[in-house]
């Protein structure tokens, strides 16, 4: 059962710094081979292709932050666009970026912490992690490290994919990893309109499957502490070429305390959020 767990500043400043360090244990010694090639060549077939705004009005959040962030991904976009995962190679999101700090140009954006949100140098690089990871699941590519949301911060104004699919990242113990299983290459590519952050998925032959991701088992529930809970199940169906399903299978199970009234009057439904 979910519930609030307070933590000090201090037992917060030392978890940090032992799991940071653990990463770079892990990354030295783990014995994985990790995706390290770009090219500014893309491979000829698109296997999937998805964009998210680049700016949303999000309740007592200043615009500025979000401005911080656009900033952030055009630092960051660089170091994964036009890499190439070959089979048996693993894609490491912070290992290619590296520490975002204000010596490499990032600025403040806005970072989720413990139910709520503050500034960070770096920030807003979450909405890079949440776009890799729900384009990844549309491909034969197998996500061997994702950390979901602990928290629902905001209300669902505008959502267009499920509670809960996509990848929350802090440099460099929130990694998200992909591993390639299959015997072709798969090839990131990203950029930036004025618009929207866009992303695909690339390879060397054209797909031959397509994916359905949904939910399932969503609820949302007030528990006996006074707060409220969200939860759902994210599953996908595939599809061969022929339009026959081939398999429906669970990729995760989300479990969140939620930040916001989720049962409002009637009449203020369109209200709440903006």
């Amino acid at each position: 059962m979910l519930r609030p767990v307070p933590r000090s500043a201090l037992r917060l400043l030392v978890g940090k710094q032992y799991f940071t360090y653990k990463r770079y244990l892990k990354w030295l010694l783990d014995g994985v081979a990790y995706a390290r090639q770009q090219s500014i060549e893309s491979l000829p077939h698109r296997v999937f292709r998805h964009e998210t705004p680049l700016l949303r009005r999000l309740k007592d959040v200043d615009m500025e932050l979000q401005y911080g962030k656009i900033t952030n991904l055009r630092l960051a976009i660089p170091k994964l666009d036009g890499i190439i995962i070959r089979p048996g190679e693993t894609f490491s999101y912070w290992r290619l970026i590296g520490k975002p700090t204000r010596r490499k140009g990032y600025t403040e954006g806005m970072v989720l912490f413990y139910g709520g949100f503050k500034r960070g140098i770096g920030g807003g690089l979450c909405q890079l992690s949440n776009l890799i990871y729900w384009m990844t699941l549309h491909t034969p590519l197998s996500v061997t490290e994702r950390h979901r949301h602990s928290y629902d911060v905001f209300p669902d104004a505008a959502r267009t994919q499920p509670f809960g699919s996509g990848a929350t990242c802090a440099y460099n113990y929130l990694d998200l990893q992909i591993y390639n299983p299959t015997n072709q290459p798969y090839q990131l590519r990203l950029n930036l309109t004025s618009e929207h952050l866009v992303g695909e998925w690339r390879s060397v032959a054209e797909p031959a499957y397509r994916y359905y991701v949904y939910e399932t088992e969503h609820r949302m529930a007030q528990q006996f502490w006074g707060g409220y809970t969200r939860h759902n199940c994210i599953r996908r169906k595939i599809y061969n070429m022929d339009n026959e399903l081939v398999q429906d299978e669970p990729i995760t199970e989300n479990h969140a305390l939620m930040m916001y009234q989720p049962f409002l009057a009637e009449g203020n439904g369109n209200k709440e959020g903006g």
